[in-house]
Parts: C-alpha cells; structure tokens; sequence
C-alpha cells in the first residue's frame, strides 16, 4: 500500500512542542522526515523536548530518521545545503536573528532549492515588535486572550490544561505547508511559510474574538457554561457531573420533558434562550435539582434516548477505556528497542485508502547519520573524517 506523502522529503530542525506537531503529521503519512539534532561532541544535554526514552518525546518524533550535524561548521553547512538540494520542506523554530546568523534563512536556501517549501513557527512572527522574543504555550495563552475566558468570574485568569497555543500553531503550519505544496504543483516553485502561537492562539479564539471584532462584546469567563448558550455545561447528579448541551426550542423542551420539569416550561425566566441565559442560575439550581435523582450512568442513557447532546466528565484512564475510543484506535502501537511494545496518541483523522501509521519508535540521536551521509554520496572515510572533526 503507498502511503499519502510517500516520496516528500522533509528536514526537521524543529525543538521543543509546536515544530514537532508540525512534523508529525507528514511523518505519519509516509513522508521521509530527517530530524537535524547537534552532535553530542558538541552538545551533549537533553533536549528541550524532554528525554528520548520519554513517552512525550516518543510521542512527538515517531516515524523520523535522526542525524546530527554541526551547522556552525563549514563542512557541516555544506551536508546540510547538500541535504536541502532535493528536499520539499524544511521546517524550522529558530528565532529569526539565529537562522540568519547559521546562514540557513529562507534567501539563501531559495537559491540552492527553488522549489523549497520553508516553513517556520515562532512565538509572535517572523517580523514585527516581538519577533525575536522567545514564545512558550503559556505565554501565547495569556497574550491571546485564552485566559482572560478561561476559569471562573473572579478567580483571576486560568491557562487550560493543555498546549492548545503550541498545538494549534504545529496544525496551522502543517495546513500552509500542504497549502504551499499544492501551489507548487501549478507554479515549480516553493515559498515561505509561517505561523506563530501568538497568531494560532488568536484564532482559536474563533466566536469570542469575532464577537469583539464585530459588535465589541467583550467576553469573560463563564467557568464550565457555554458563554452564550442556556442550558449548555456542567451539571450535578446523584453520584458526579455530567455534560449537557441543549440548544434550541425543540431540544430544550425534550430536556424539560426527560428531567420531568416540565412546569418550567410556562415560567417567562425561561421562554427562550437569551431569558434562559439571564437567569442561568435560577435554570441551574432547577436542572440540578431534578439530576440530583438518578446516577450521571442513567441520565446518560435517559438523554441520548432523548437525542440531547450530553456525556460523562471522563480523566484520561476513562478516556482510554470508552468503547468508541477503543473502536476509534487512536492509540497505537510501536515497537521501540529498549522500551517495548508502547502506544502512543495516533492521528485523529482518517483516511480511507492511505491511512496514517505508527511504522516506528522515535529515534535515537544520529541513529541514522550513516545511512543519510551515504545516501548522498558521502564515501566511509569522509563519514568518519567528519566524526572525527566534530562535524557530525
């Protein structure tokens, strides 16, 4: 079976969290993915990405082949422009004053490489005030406004529990550089390609930002209730929370129906849903009061027969543990030498004919510097000049 990208070359200089979300969606799709990491020799500490043997470390480079390369060295430039000669895409996190400085920016790989996709992710751009400000998850979150609605009223900003603002930014990077190599089919040529977590975490804002933009509504922080929507949140049972989305006319009064309040039905607090809202609540102590009856397991039940949208507060054992995620297979097994059978989080998107696939464990640091250096023509004897020299 060919795999999606089989056939794309793609070289990884990328570090920590964003650039490896990137990259692991072509690495997963067959691409040819040659992750770019500093000679121990030269640099010998862990990565900012965390131990190799760690499982977020194993989740991030999956599927890549690794060399190492002294870029500050002549003759290392010179593998790596050796490299980029027939790649389709570099992707890249430096700061814009670092890449420069390694004379490996975008100008100068353009002439070695004209069809070169070269793809960067940073915290706050490529130019601008901030562009040489070093950016992290956090950061982006609270510059982007995720915080400011994040939490509850009055309890002060909260980040969310994951790294939306560098996962956003490595999935933003992936769409222009598919974007970008699709336009290269009709012109020959490649072009840059940016995105920052600054930028992504702005559009994720998605509703509450184009609230402001467009009728100046500042949105705040509604805890576990929709920002706009009545009932849509969290809501206590006989034995834990649960999830319940109504919206509409039609799905509020089947939820008044399966929760046997129907009397609420004529009160004007509630006649639609911007009154719902208002009074959110009054609404709340009402629904809790007649979930406090039944278990979550049986008002679950009760609710899906009713087709309202609703679902347990699962932690990630539950997560792993729910028969539409076991159907799902999203996570997957990969062999690794030292550590065994692991799985790990697989793609969340199908595809029916290439699908994504875990071929194997993320590798260790140069594991695959030979076979890369031979493959471009490097004899045995400049191999181990090179290694001699520090400069791989």
């Amino acid at each position: 079976m060919n795999e999606a990208l089989q056939g794309l070359k793609l070289i990884d200089l990328t570090r920590v969290r964003s650039g490896p979300s990137a990259v692991r969606q072509f690495a997963d799709w067959g691409a040819d993915v040659i992750k770019i990491e500093t000679p121990d020799s030269i640099d010998g500490s862990e990565d900012l990405g965390g131990r190799r043997d760690s499982s977020d470390f194993q989740n991030l480079h999956r599927n890549k082949r690794s060399i190492t390369i002294n870029l500050k060295s002549k003759d290392g430039l010179i593998i790596f422009k050796k490299l980029i000669e027939n790649a389709d895409v570099l992707v890249e996190n430096f700061r814009p004053k670092v890449k420069k400085k390694l004379c490996i920016d975008y100008k100068i790989l353009n002439k070695i490489n004209p069809r070169l996709i070269y793809a960067s992710i940073s915290g706050f751009g490529q130019s601008g005030p901030y562009s040489d400000l070093p950016g992290f998850d956090q950061v982006a979150q609270g510059m982007g406004g995720l915080m400011s609605v994040t939490g509850y009223q009055g309890k002060g900003p909260l980040r969310v529990g994951i790294p939306v603002a560098d996962l956003s930014a490595g999935l933003h990077c992936a769409l222009g550089i598919l974007t970008a190599l699709y336009e290269r089919e009709k012109s020959g040529y490649g072009q840059c390609v940016s995105a920052s977590l600054l930028e992504s975490q702005i559009a994720m804002l998605d509703f509450q930002a184009s609230r402001f933009l467009v009728s100046k509504e500042l949105a705040g922080q509604t805890g576990n209730d929709h920002p706009t929507m009545t009932p849509m949140g969290t809501y206590e049972t006989s034995n834990g929370y649960i999830n319940i989305a109504s919206t509409g006319e039609a799905m509020w009064r089947r939820l008044c129906n399966t929760l046997d309040i129907k009397h609420i039905l004529d009160d004007n607090d509630f006649e639609d849903d911007n009154a719902r809202t208002k009074n959110r609540i009054k609404l709340t102590g009402v629904l809790t009061k007649a979930l406090s009856k039944h278990t979550k397991e049986t008002w679950i039940k009760k609710l899906n027969k009713a087709s309202i949208p609703c679902g347990p507060i699962n932690n990630i054992k539950e997560v792993f543990d729910d028969p539409q995620v076991i159907y799902s297979k999203i996570a997957e097994s990969v062999d690794h030498p030292k550590l065994g059978k692991i799985k790990l989080v697989g793609q969340a998107m199908k595809l029916s004919r290439t699908p994504s696939k875990l071929k194997k464990a993320a590798p260790d640091k140069g594991e695959h510097t030979n076979e890369v250096l031979i493959d471009l023509g490097y004899s045995k004897s400049e191999i181990k000049k090179f290694k001699m020299e520090n400069t791989i």
